[in-house]
């Protein structure tokens, strides 16, 4: 098939080389300028693992190519994906002026029937508009199609090309069959493709994210409960995902929700229902639980130095939201770092993939308070402590030993609960988890 894809951000640049390699032609075009001569040069913009060979391998094939030149791209195209960004305003809601802006394209430059796809993560009620928009500059039949991305950041080519599910909101029957079989190589283990309404599409997306914040935002909550009655969070997360109708998933305590959907996701439901009369109380909750969770390392840092962190200096492992990605919208770790930074303290980060995009994260305290390291260990040097705030597997297994020589004090805040209180205390560090007992208190216990 013939397909567009309009935005080379990390909905778009994924999704384009996808479907490019399971034989599709794909055009992705991008207003940026530099980005479209990154990609034309071979060179990646964000980082995704697979991704940059899989775009070489399509390039190469001449089944993927990178453009600026919107009217080309739709002309060529049957099927044209929008994926741009659908940034939050102020009051939560998500700002549709860049799919309206593409949608308006569109419409211009169409000289046929044309599928629309709308790939961005948008509000109940888009379609309509994108609809009116290109009737606005077009005589020609086309039909608007809800497709919502489910992808995890650090796993999207496995999940693009090994898909859960694949949610399709139409009124066309024709839309429907084609985007069936544009589907079809991606689900031949025999995953459904579910063809609903459009309006039903639109907030699927909206209440698959919500309801994984909510799964996190609850076990946070458990985590603190735990440390106030003297219990484990890892054995009660084991207990109760054990249970089929809970599952293991996404019940991890940590330092809270980042990243590009669920901060934002969550915001723009609420945002919605009470553009309807309606308070979703639930999700409200779990905002706020997630807004508290980023203030809890913290506060046991703070306790620990007796709230007194004026000449300190730190050591932080991890920047990005999650591991496997450079990303850092919303990530735990900006928090964190900020509030540090104001008590007087000083920090030396560390992440396999971030520091480029932390650069201008922190451009106002760089070089000042706030220093990006390269080699992990080379950030423990004249650290007060050490704070883990992304599960980079490279992370687990390091030599505590030497962290404990190069430390000032041998103290660990861990963000993430990648080590073993019992261990810790063994080795003795000073060890602070999320819900579960501290080195300190297990020795307590054990003595």
């Amino acid at each position: 098939m013939r397909v567009a894809v309009v935005g080379t951000g990390y909905v778009g640049l994924v999704a384009g080389t996808c479907f490019a390699d399971v034989g599709n032609d794909v055009i992705c075009v991008d207003k940026d300028v530099n980005k479209i001569e990154m990609l034309n040069q071979g060179q990646i913009p964000i980082y995704e693992p697979g991704l940059e060979e899989m775009v070489k391998r399509n390039v190469e094939q001449e089944r993927l190519s990178f453009t600026t030149d919107i009217k080309k791209a739709v002309q060529a195209s049957q099927i044209i994906f929008i994926a741009v960004g659908t940034p939050p305003n102020e009051d939560g809601s998500a700002d549709l002026q860049h799919v309206l802006s593409v949608a308006k394209d569109i419409g211009q430059h169409m000289n046929g029937f044309k599928i629309v796809v709308n790939k961005s993560t948008v509000p109940v009620g888009t379609a309509d508009k994108v609809k009116e928009e290109i009737k606005k500059h077009t005589r020609h039949d086309f039909a608007v199609v809800s497709n919502p991305e489910f992808l995890k950041e650090g796993a999207a080519i496995e999940d693009f090309l090994k898909p859960d599910r694949v949610v399709v909101g139409t009124d066309n029957e024709e839309a429907a069959e084609i985007m069936r079989n544009l589907y079809a190589p991606f689900v031949r283990t025999g995953k459904p493709i579910i063809v609903m309404d459009i309006r039903s599409a639109e907030l699927t997306k909206y209440a698959a994210n919500a309801m994984l914040a909510t799964k996190i935002s609850f076990i946070n909550e458990i985590a603190n409960l735990c440390e106030k009655v003297g219990a484990d969070v890892d054995m009660v997360r084991r207990g109760i995902g054990a249970d089929r109708r809970i599952g293991p998933y996404f019940i991890f305590p940590g330092t809270g929700y980042g990243g590009s959907c669920f901060p934002k996701d969550v915001k723009a439901i609420i945002r919605t229902a009470k553009e309807h009369g309606m308070h979703l109380k639930i999700l409200e909750a779990v905002e706020e639980v997630n807004n508290r969770q980023k203030t809890i390392l913290l506060d046991k840092i703070k306790k620990y130095f007796n709230n007194d962190l004026k000449g300190k200096t730190f050591a932080v492992w991890g920047l990005s939201f999650k591991p496997n990605t450079d990303d850092m919208r919303e990530a735990p770790a900006i928090s964190l770092i900020r509030a540090l930074t104001k008590e007087g303290a000083k920090i030396q980060a560390h992440d396999p993939e971030a520091l480029k995009e932390a650069e201008w994260r922190f451009e106002d305290l760089l070089n000042k308070q706030v220093f990006l390291i390269k080699k992990r260990y080379d950030a423990l040097e004249g650290a007060d402590g050490l704070v883990i705030m992304t599960e980079w597997n490279e992370f687990r297994e390091p030599d505590f030993y030497l962290i404990k020589e190069m430390l000032k004090q041998p103290v660990i805040f861990d963000g993430r609960n990648l080590y073993d209180p019992k261990r810790m205390a063994k080795i003795s560090i000073d060890y602070f988890p999320i819900g579960r007992p501290s080195s300190i208190e297990y020795k307590k216990i054990n003595k």
